[in-house]
């Protein structure tokens, strides 16, 4: 090694874009120190490299667990070539400095998010001496460049092109480092407390570290004196928002994410083609059909006045069909969330008037997996966590309770009701009819105000419909409501105190009604 050249330690496990990166510092006269798997990835690619044990004299041991923990790495890190002491001890040890560290560790996150890991297999996957060079590098920056993601590469390359990576750039290389330490250790801890949690304390550990980045900054928040930005996960379902891309339209706003995600989780809840209207996070339209179209056209005709300015969700593919409907005159739309847009949906879509680059075309995958998992919710000094409710339903602890049974036609207008119902804030009533929403009373104080609009909404049209209700009747009146309103069917979770009140009533009115067992609060 020649005391004269720059030196760079690279040791990652992400390796995209390794090889090139290298090389370009090795043409600005870097010599390369590596250990193991990258040593092999670099050499392969044609790449002088010096291997680390040749530097500290001392062989990797363990099966690879050490080989970057020595005083000769860490010395060369965290040395301060322009302080005297360090200098000596530079000298006296033999130590060679290095001006730029490549370092990302192993893929401990990746690994715990595969179904069916082992213990044995996590805890392997946790680094110990990659934290200790990013830590060592960062703390270091002001004579240590540190590297940790792809992303970094060019600019890197070029600043030194320049002469040298700037005091300003390193010290933002070495925040980055941190960041990613901290997110790493965040993980660890996290899955260390889960898997040592005490019995009663159920599937949530004592404490809980959360790891976000952030992934745009928005114009505001609910409103526009509110400041807002959209934050993502490490290994968000490929069903999330966090993997959604916007294929048109302007840029998306607070309240434009919060219904895009109720709209992709509603028309995902169904498995014949589906549509859903969404309005203040709530549905004001929801329909199934033979075609998307068809499922679009009734689902806009649930509620077409509370339409206006809606985000829409789609369970299918756009086709034309379906895009000449979103796009008829005097429909205005905010923004549409689909697995897909077929290319002659696409063209309708970007090229009508008032459409063209205004209206917001999301695509993410609707694939059912994801469900289950954590939901959070933020208040005073605090967060809330519970299992999201987008479980299947569970139609066989189903029990009708009236003295006349649910037809079969009924029993799938009750499937359709119900699934939508859990989606509609608390108090929730669901008028549907056809496999269509027809109206909704949502986060009313009392379920007989939500009973009532729901059927101010409906209108005539829910002669011979259904009724769905989030959580118990807890009296009559909510029944006689609805059979006022020519209801047949109606589906609860009950356990009320006046059940059999509510049943009487019922059978009074010769509907029939399904007790689920299971509520659907939704505040």
């Amino acid at each position: 090694m020649s005391d004269s050249s720059r030196r760079a330690l690279v040791s990652v496990s992400d390796k995209s874009g390794l090889a090139g990166f290298v090389k370009g510092l090795v043409d600005l006269g870097f010599e390369i120190l590596s250990t193991g798997g990258t040593r092999r990835h670099l050499e392969e690619a044609g790449i002088p490299v010096i291997d680390v044990t040749t530097y500290t004299e001392f062989p990797e041991i363990m099966d690879g667990r050490v080989k970057t923990l020595h005083p000769k790495v860490h010395g060369a890190i965290l040395g301060r070539p322009t302080l005297e002491s360090d200098a000596a001890a530079i000298t006296e040890h033999g130590i060679v400095p290095f001006q730029v560290v490549v370092c990302n560790l192993y893929p401990f996150q990746e690994t715990i998010a595969k179904p069916d890991v082992t213990i044995p297999e996590a805890i392997e996957q946790i680094d110990i001496g990659g934290p200790s060079m990013v830590r060592s590098s960062a703390k270091n920056h002001a004579h240590v460049a540190i590297v940790t993601c792809p992303d970094q590469y060019g600019e890197v390359l070029q600043q030194l092109k320049d002469g040298n990576v700037t005091e300003e750039y390193r010290r933002k290389l070495a925040a980055a480092a941190f960041q990613m330490t901290a997110e790493y250790d965040a993980a660890i801890s996290t899955y260390m407390a889960e898997i040592t949690a005490e019995e009663d304390a159920g599937p949530f550990g004592s404490r809980l570290s959360l790891s976000l980045r952030r992934e745009s900054t928005l114009r505001y928040g609910e409103n526009p004196h509110q400041q807002a930005a959209f934050y993502v996960e490490d290994n968000a379902p490929a069903t999330s928002l966090a993997h959604a891309r916007q294929l048109n339209g302007k840029e998306l706003s607070y309240n434009n994410i919060m219904d895009l995600d109720s709209a992709r989780a509603i028309a995902a809840d169904f498995d014949e083609p589906a549509a859903c209207v969404i309005k203040h996070n709530n549905p004001c339209g929801c329909a199934v059909a033979g075609t998307l179209a068809e499922a679009f056209e009734n689902a806009h005709a649930g509620d077409p006045v509370s339409a206006f300015g809606s985000i829409v969700g789609l369970n299918r593919r756009v086709d034309a069909a379906t895009a000449d409907r979103l796009s008829e005159p005097g429909r205005f739309i905010e923004a549409v969330i689909a697995p897909g847009y077929d290319p002659d949906a696409f063209e309708i879509l970007t090229t009508k008037p008032k459409w063209k680059k205004n209206v917001r075309l999301m695509e993410v995958s609707f694939a059912d997996e994801g469900r289950g998992a954590a939901e959070y919710r933020r208040v005073s000094g605090g967060l809330l966590v519970q299992d999201r409710d987008d479980l299947p339903q569970l139609e066989g602890d189903w029990k009708v309770v009236t003295e006349r049974e649910p037809t079969d036609e009924e029993y799938d207008e009750l499937r359709f009701a119900w699934r939508v119902c859990r989606h509609v804030k608390s108090n929730a009533i669901v008028f549907a009819k056809g496999r269509m929403l027809l109206g909704a009373g949502a986060g009313q104080m009392s379920r007989l105000d939500s009973s009532a609009i729901a059927a101010m909404k409906a209108g005539e049209r829910s002669q011979c419909g259904v009724v769905a209700s989030d959580a118990f009747f807890p009296f009559r009146d909510g029944i006689d409501e609805a059979a006022k309103a020519g209801i047949v069917a109606v589906i609860q979770p009950g356990g009320s105190r006046n059940d059999d009140e509510v049943i009487q009533a019922c059978n009074e009115h010769g509907m029939a009604m399904v007790f689920t067992g299971r509520r659907h609060f939704r505040h």
